[in-house]
């Protein structure tokens, strides 16, 4: 019977309803760490976290430590006696006294929050939600199978005449884009040698002396021969030589740039809202 009820009303913290609560920058993880302040404007301690209905998600309970107001010890608050005043950064719980928080079981382990852990919790503060002559004095008895939290809107409903504020989220899919790294590419020169052979025709330049007898030869005056003593014959001899040498020149010309290509990620995820319930009694006026 006990496991029923657990399954019936289960708690869990709010860390572990919404997966990614520890990166939410939402006003519930603002309320987290807030001060709780009681009548007299006393500082009881802070918000420590919160407790959410696994079934419907909604929140339950303010798990407040009380830090040096009750040494050591951490209670759960209804959320429907707390008003969050955002401004501030406070929750303000209207006659809640030191006495009471005393009586208050301590909270340390969430697995033995069950209906009695949960009745003994009510039981200090629906005294202070007894709040017109028709509900003080009288005690209500509650069936353990068929408790729900809709019994005890003063206890786990925002109340509209204390201007509380309820705030609903949802998730949302953010896309964003990050630019990273994935290659380099390093282009560079690189020496490379080879043997060229190349073949040049030159030109050398010798004397040829050929030497003839004639054939019809005329006489000569012996009287007057025409002799030259030193007479020379004189021929300039050339030849070439090869110039070979080495000269730098442009082969190639390289030109490196980028082209950026667009491509269009696809991505799924499930995300989850909160809406609103609203739960009356007798013929309210309702302005939605």
């Amino acid at each position: 019977m006990a496991e029923m009820e657990r399954n019936k009303m289960a708690l869990v913290k709010i860390g572990d309803y919404y997966q990614e609560y520890a990166q939410d920058t939402s006003d519930a993880e603002d309320i987290k760490k807030f001060s709780v302040y009681a009548q007299g404007d006393e500082k009881v301690g802070s918000v420590d976290d919160i407790l959410v209905d696994e079934q419907t998600g909604r929140f339950r309970y303010f798990v407040v430590d009380t830090g040096f107001w009750v040494f050591g010890k951490k209670v759960l608050l209804p959320v429907g006696m707390g008003r969050v005043d955002y401004t501030d950064q406070r929750v303000y719980v209207s006659g809640l006294t030191k006495e009471q928080v005393e009586n208050l079981p301590d909270f340390k382990d969430l697995e033995k929050v069950d209906y009695d852990y949960e009745e003994e919790v009510r039981g200090v503060y629906r005294p202070m939600a007894a709040t017109d002559s028709v509900t003080q004095g009288q005690t209500q008895t509650y069936d353990r199978n068929t408790y729900n939290y809709e019994q005890e809107p003063s206890l786990y409903n925002v109340s509209d005449r204390d201007g509380q504020t309820l705030r609903l989220y949802e998730e949302r899919l953010i896309a964003n884009k990050e630019r990273h790294k994935t290659a380099e590419v390093a282009i560079g020169k690189r020496v490379e040698t080879e043997t060229a052979r190349v073949a040049v025709p030159v030109e050398k330049e010798r004397v040829v002396i050929e030497r003839t007898t004639p054939h019809d030869v005329s006489p000569i005056d012996a009287g007057n021969p025409d002799f030259r003593e030193g007479e020379v014959i004189r021929m300039d001899i050339y030849e070439e030589t090869p110039d070979i040498h080495k000269e730098t020149v442009v082969r190639e010309e390289v030109r490196v740039r980028k082209v950026a290509e667009q491509d269009t990620v696809t991505a799924e995820e499930t995300l989850r809202r909160e809406e609103l319930d609203i739960d009356t009694q007798g013929r309210p006026i309702v302005e939605k």
